[in-house]
């Protein structure tokens, strides 16, 4: 029988299994360092290049000025991501994700996954809550804040993997003049429909094309990442559709209420920082005993 791994790296342990449910999207979480430029190039250097990539960077930079300053949002989002095999092959998994924020200390996201499973994390401004319905376990970490200390604390210390987590916060400018070394203009196109300028850009570990929509509302309609410095550079692409910027949401949008009977288990970080060893039954197996 095809041993199929779906995560890049392997766990059968609750906890690990909960953030790769909530999170799903494998490699997208993982952002890039800081670097500095790329040397400029003599073709860099022409004014027509130089113009081109001015222009991109300018449509790149006004995307993510529009969308910090958008106070609530709610999207689509439909994607998939690579995981390479132990023979080198490449398998496609997915799911698709309902997001909704309300600045300055909301989200939810609420997530289906290619094999059916489901789940959601949640933040209403005093914990975040990582569910999956179909195991009807959670766990929960205490993070008061706003939405952009919110998601660097479960990123960076409860280790839960937050696809296109810069796409929530209102630093995203910033971020994005931190880490993006070049852009370049590849074409007006039209996607569903919508104008958009296509564009390409590169950072130290990842490439990436992002497609924004032409006009006064420049929002993503579609991200394709390459992790080129990754084996066999696995691809992660979002597609983004039913953009809101004025959602019908409540305080209930943003509420968790555990289900009759639900487990509540701790997020696997808080086990590694408090010493405790997990039972042999949930410790982590050897990738090869994985099952399909």
């Amino acid at each position: 029988m095809l041993t199929i791994f779906r995560w890049p790296v392997l766990s059968t342990a609750l906890c690990a299994a909960l953030l790769a449910v909530v999170s799903a999207g494998a490699y997208a979480a993982d952002a890039p360092k800081a670097v500095a430029p790329d040397k400029p190039t003599a073709e860099a250097q022409s004014p027509e290049v130089a113009a081109s990539q001015a222009e991109a960077r300018a449509i790149l930079k006004g995307m993510a000025d529009y969308l910090a300053r958008t106070p609530h949002f709610s999207v689509a989002i439909q994607s998939g991501y690579d995981v390479l095999q132990a023979s080198g092959q490449k398998i496609e998994f997915g799911d698709t994700r309902k997001v909704v924020v309300r600045r300055p200390d909301r989200l939810n996201v609420d997530i289906e996954r290619s094999d059916g499973e489901q789940g959601r994390i949640v933040y209403d401004g005093k914990q975040i809550t990582g569910f999956v319905a179909t195991q009807n376990r959670y766990a929960q970490a205490a993070v008061p804040g706003d939405l952009d200390k919110a998601i660097t604390y479960a990123v960076k210390e409860l280790k839960v993997r937050v696809p296109l987590a810069m796409l929530y916060i209102s630093q995203l400018p910033d971020e994005l003049e931190r880490r993006v070394q070049s852009v370049d203009y590849v074409e007006m196109t039209t996607l569903s429909g919508v104008p958009c300028h296509h564009l390409a850009a590169r950072t130290d570990s990842v490439d990436f094309q992002i497609w924004i929509a032409d006009g006064e509302r420049p929002l993503p309609r579609r991200l394709v990442l390459t992790y080129k410095n990754a084996p066999g550079q696995p691809q992660y692409w979002a597609q983004f559709s039913a953009w809101d910027l004025a959602p019908k949401i409540t305080d209930a949008t943003f509420t968790f209420t555990p289900p009759k009977n639900a487990q509540k288990i701790p997020f696997l970080s808080e086990l590694r920082r408090s010493g405790k060893l997990l039972p042999a039954a949930l410790a982590p197996k050897d990738p090869k005993e994985a099952k399909p």
